[in-house]
């Protein structure tokens, strides 16, 4: 799945989730240390778990690529429903 990002450095998040469990995740743009270990970290993790701990994070404003994360993880679960 393809996320538009809002209000971060990155513009796109692209995110597979197969059985509850990130299976892909990569951002376009963004701080390049932070995204991609970001990115690495939650690759083999439960979905929901890190779309909780994520959720909220700010960074420079009232979002962060933590939390768009939490966003794209909990749009591409709507669409497996």
């Amino acid at each position: 799945m393809h996320y538009k990002t809002k209000g971060t450095c990155s513009t796109a998040i692209d995110l597979e989730i197969e059985n509850g469990i990130i299976t892909e995740c990569k951002f376009t743009g963004g701080c390049r240390g932070n995204t991609v270990g970001l990115a690495a970290a939650v690759v083999g993790q439960n979905a929901e778990e890190i779309m909780n701990r994520l959720r909220g994070i700010p960074c420079r404003g009232a979002t962060s690529c933590p939390d768009q994360l939490s966003h794209a993880i909990e749009e591409c679960l709507a669409k497996q429903a």
